[in-house]
């Protein structure tokens, strides 16, 4: 339907065109003597002829050629002159007898010879109007075939829409990609293989059919892609797996024929498919079964990849972050024979990523990638080119020549937290949420197991945040210890606590709905999954669910008993209370402290975690552990 509307549309362009054609011609069709405009009172008719020959008021008459009309010179009364009159004259029998009257009045007559057309012109506009439309429709048909699914592309609908780089000239090397060396090493395998294949066929090996690449977004898959296929010289397909789908049943199948007949063609080469997991979901899901357009395509793909004929020098690296709704066939051995995965980068990852993408930045002397790369876990190599254009950006705003740390530092809290606002007037809102956010950095500070500050503020954000209170996560986010996990929630309930606590539960506000959800998740997750109550060592939910899409019945069906249901429920309670009654207890305990971080936050509105730390050490006896700065 949309296409049909976009052609309608291109033709409604053209209509004005073919009307001022069309017209033209019809114009050019008339002769000057058709143009000729005659005043209706020069005519007279047929009595009033007689009447004026009878009367010598007739000087002269010419007969049109077809004898059914003629032009009459009059006499004008008392002799002042002639004048020229048109008659319709009756059936041509009918004239005998005019003309016997003007032969008897001695008034001379003739007739007019037929005019005589120019026969080229009257070619030229015959043919005028039928040429202006075949033009007009050959220009219309040009430019519909070259829009996208116009009527020229009808007979390549099932070609493959790949894109197909002869030389791979993708300017990208494994230099340019850093922060995932594992993967990079593993890949510079499948490099050898294109590359000096009898190295590896002496002894037996055969060359991995396909290279799926597992990893969060942002990770740089993609980019691995075009660094393998820049490494190797060989020629390069990519194309995106929604791609083969279509909506007409057994087009993505004869796409997937004809994007490995050309590949074979060019082999040995690279075939690149991103976001595999539009076509390669499992099959069997959902209502569409067996004749589902989407399945059919896949069917196609694991016999090209590993069918009945070989596909000798072509490699298949695909790239999703969705594994776990692939279908099984296709990640065996033979079609998938490796996994590869590309997982956030660490420390020394980010470091490497940084200094690539800021060799076209202008950074300020003071400014340490190794302070900004401590700043950053979890961030993938697509958030820290974003970090690093942010900071740009603000340079360039604030009319600075070069990036500095507070250009970093408000990139990175527009990245993760949001952008800033104007800072709130003095007042008692403003005073609510400083000791809301005061609740939060003091127990993330005070807590043994709890992530160490990086920085508390009151300066609104974006999206109605009125502050934040930011941690600075630990590097390897891997193992987490239930005590760890107890701390998390008892700093998270940590601004509501403080609310309770200075102003009363009946001054409470909505600003730790956000704290409950988290805290709410991850007490369920303590309870259903990870074994970390008193219901004993049991997973009662899965990770994933009982979801349709992934094979799952339409009835969701419970894995528990509506007693076990409310045991669990029990659970979290004790959980939560038993958290949000030691965030209580610590900040009733350290009341003075309390009162004076948020003097301080008041009259400076952004306080760093070691200033915050200081001010801690000067009213209790941590550990020096707990308040050694943060060395970036």
């Amino acid at each position: 339907m949309t296409r049909m509307k976009r052609t309608v549309t291109r033709w409604i362009r053209f209509r004005p065109i073919l009307l001022a054609a069309a017209l033209a011609a019809q114009m050019m069709l008339f002769t000057p003597s058709r143009l000729v405009a005659r005043d209706e009172s020069d005519t007279i008719n047929y009595s009033g002829l007689i009447e004026k020959i009878k009367n010598n008021q007739v000087q002269k008459v010419d007969f049109e050629h077809t004898g059914l009309a003629a032009e009459v010179v009059l006499q004008e009364e008392g002799g002042g002159g002639s004048r020229i009159v048109r008659i319709n004259l009756p059936a041509r029998d009918g004239n005998s007898e005019l003309v016997k009257l003007l032969r008897e009045s001695n008034i001379d007559f003739a007739v007019k010879t037929p005019p005589q057309t120019n026969a080229l012109l009257q070619l030229v506009s015959t043919l005028l109007i039928p040429t202006l439309l075949v033009i007009l429709l050959i220009v219309v048909l040009r430019r519909l075939s070259n829009a996208p699914g116009g009527p020229g592309q009808t007979l390549s609908f099932g070609k493959s829409r790949a894109r197909f780089a002869p030389d791979a000239k993708t300017g990208v090397v494994f230099e340019d990609v850093a922060g995932i060396e594992t993967a990079k090493e593993e890949l510079q395998e499948v490099v050898s293989f294109l590359k000096q294949p009898e190295r590896f066929t002496v002894v037996g090996a055969k060359i991995p059919r396909g290279v799926l690449l597992v990893g969060p977004p942002g990770t740089g898959k993609t980019l691995l892609a075009k660094a393998i296929a820049g490494e190797a010289g060989v020629p390069f397909f990519s194309l995106s797996g929604s791609e083969f789908v279509e909506m007409f049943v057994g087009v993505g199948a004869s796409r997937v024929r004809d994007l490995f007949q050309r590949a074979k063609e060019n082999a040995p080469c690279i075939v690149f498919i991103d976001e595999i997991d539009a076509v390669g979901r499992q099959r069997g899901t959902g209502i569409g079964g067996g004749n589902d357009e989407r399945e059919q395509t896949l069917n196609q793909l694991l016999t090209e990849m590993d069918g009945f004929q070989g596909n000798s020098g072509v490699i298949v690296i695909a790239a999703t972050n969705r594994p776990d709704v692939l279908d099984a066939a296709l990640l065996r051995p033979g079609r998938f024979d490796r996994q590869i995965v590309v997982d956030y980068p660490d420390y020394q990852g980010r470091l490497a990523i940084l200094r690539v993408h800021a060799r076209n930045k202008k950074l300020d002397d003071s400014v340490s990638l190794e302070a900004i790369a401590r700043r950053t876990p979890g961030f993938a190599g697509a958030d820290l080119a974003n970090l690093l254009n942010e900071a740009a950006i603000l340079t360039a705003r604030r009319h600075r020549e070069a990036m500095t740390e507070l250009e970093l530092a408000d990139a990175i809290d527009r990245v993760t937290i949001g952008l800033s606002m104007k800072p709130m007037l003095d007042g008692a809102k403003k005073r609510l949420i400083a000791y809301h956010e005061v609740g939060h950095a003091l127990l993330q500070t005070l807590l043994e197991h709890a992530d160490p500050l990086d920085k508390v503020t009151i300066i609104p954000r974006s999206g109605g945040v009125g502050g934040f209170s930011k941690p600075l996560p630990s590097e390897e986010m891997g193992l987490q210890t239930r005590a760890y996990l107890l701390d998390l929630i008892t700093m998270t309930l940590g601004g509501r606590a403080a609310e309770e606590l200075i102003f009363g539960r009946g001054e409470t506000t909505t600003g730790a709905a956000g704290d409950f959800e988290q805290v709410s998740r991850w007490a369920r997750l303590m309870v259903t999954q990870l074994g970390m109550s008193d219901l004993g060592l049991v997973a009662l939910e899965g990770r994933n669910g009982n979801e349709v899409f992934l094979g799952g019945d339409w009835v969701q069906r419970a894995e528990y008993s509506r007693e076990m249901a409310h045991k669990i429920d029990q659970a979290m309670q004790e959980i939560i209370l038993q958290c949000y009654g030691k965030a209580q207890r610590i900040l009733a305990e350290h009341r003075p402290l309390c009162d004076r971080l948020v003097d301080l936050l008041l009259e400076v509105e952004t306080l760093d975690g070691e200033t915050f730390r200081k001010v801690v050490a000067e009213f209790t006896n941590l550990p020096t552990k707990a308040l050694e700065p943060l060395k970036f």
